[in-house]
C-alpha cells in the first residue's frame, strides 16, 4: 500500500511540476495560451492551469499527510537479538595464553678491539 502511494505521489509531483512550468508568468511562462485561436483562450488556459495547480497541490499534500500517518502506524519497535547473549566460544573460555617474546640472535660478547671513549 505504501509503495503505490508512494508511486501515485511521484505522479502527482512530476504532473504539478508540468502544470506550474506551464502557467503564464510575467516573462511568458511556457507561452501556453498565448494566442486566441487554438485549442484554448488565454481566459481559459489560466483558469485551467489554476485549478490544475490547486488540485495536484492539494492531492500532494493529502497524499503527504496520509503516507506520513500509514509509515508511523506500522512502524515496528527496534528488536535486539539475545540469542547469542549467554553463548561463549571456546576460545573465550580457554585462557589466553601469554605470547612468546620474540628470539633475538646473540650478540657478540667481546670486548671491542678498540676501546670506546668514555
Amino acid at each position: 500500500m505504501f509503495a503505490f502511494l508512494l508511486i501515485v505521489q511521484s505522479v502527482v509531483a512530476i504532473s504539478l511540476i508540468g502544470v506550474i512550468l506551464m502557467q503564464r508568468s510575467e516573462g511568458g511562462g511556457l507561452g501556453v495560451g498565448g494566442s486566441s485561436s487554438g485549442f484554448m483562450t488565454a481566459r481559459g488556459a489560466a483558469d485551467f492551469l489554476t485549478r490544475s495547480t490547486a488540485i495536484l497541490g492539494g492531492t500532494f499534500i493529502v497524499l503527504s499527510i496520509v503516507m506520513a500517518a500509514i509509515a508511523g502506524a506500522t512502524r515496528q519497535p527496534v528488536k535486539i537479538d539475545t540469542s547469542l547473549a549467554g553463548k561463549t566460544t571456546t576460545q573465550q573460555q580457554q585462557p589466553a595464553q601469554p605470547v612468546p617474546a620474540p628470539v633475538q640472535p646473540q650478540q657478540n660478547q667481546q670486548q671491542p678491539a678498540v676501546p670506546l671513549a668514555q
